[in-house]
């Protein structure tokens, strides 16, 4: 640990160096070369005032530790983010479950659509729509209890046509005893087959939906 911690704060002190020789013209090594040259060949009869030149030392050795400070921050931020590549990498192949409200139709296999109802609901109502948004599907899911409950989707739409394969968005509500309006908290589920990367952040697909990696909240290895 202790030798891993030391390459780090090697190469931070190196880098910010570098940075501050391109940017200012000099670092604090040329900084202290030029001061002991002016000492060695100032006029003894009219010695320079080192006060003045230590007080410019001071200021540089604040922006070289400023420069110390990104520098470090910008390694942490790319040791993190291969952390994280490496993390959701590793879901490939693994069924995910996301906080989403799409849902994977490969054209062939019935598509899982999972929600929650936070309570219980004596009418419930499932709506599909495409991506151009409109609707495709509407379906009486009847009475539901609350808490988490799965609907198998068979691709198609009202009039019983296999539709095509794609990205559907869909969302479930109904009415609770009192006749209030209550939504279904919806999960997008299925295989993940792709990582992408995207300013710092993942995205996992699975077939033609795209998750944020952020919001998986299971994920289940066969």
């Amino acid at each position: 640990m202790t030798t891993a911690v030391t390459g780090i704060s090697g190469t931070t002190t190196t880098s910010a160096a570098d940075a501050m020789k391109k940017e200012l013209g000099m670092n604090t090594d040329d900084f202290l070369k030029l001061f002991v040259a002016q000492l060695q060949y100032q006029d003894p009869l009219a010695p320079q005032d080192p006060t003045e030149m230590l007080g410019q030392l001071a200021q540089l050795t604040q922006v070289e530790q400023s420069y110390n400070t990104t520098t470090a921050l910008n390694n942490l931020l790319a040791a993190q983010n291969s952390s994280l590549a490496s993390s959701a990498v590793s879901l490939i192949g693994g069924t995910i479950t996301a906080t989403g409200k799409q849902a994977n139709f490969d054209g062939t296999n019935a598509a899982t659509m999972k929600y929650s109802m936070p309570v219980a609901t004596s009418s419930t109502t499932l709506t599909i729509t495409n991506a151009s948004g409109n609707v495709v599907r509407t379906v009486n899911l009847g009475p539901q209890a609350s808490g988490a409950a799965t609907y198998q989707w068979d691709g198609c739409d009202g009039q019983g046509n296999k539709l095509a394969a794609g990205a559907y968005t869909f969302g479930i509500s109904g009415l609770d005893a009192a006749g209030g309006k209550q939504t279904a908290t919806t999960y997008t589920t299925g295989v993940a087959d792709s990582v992408s990367f995207d300013n710092g952040l993942a995205y996992i697909s699975i077939g033609a939906v795209t998750v944020p990696y952020s919001s998986v909240t299971k994920v289940s290895v066969s």
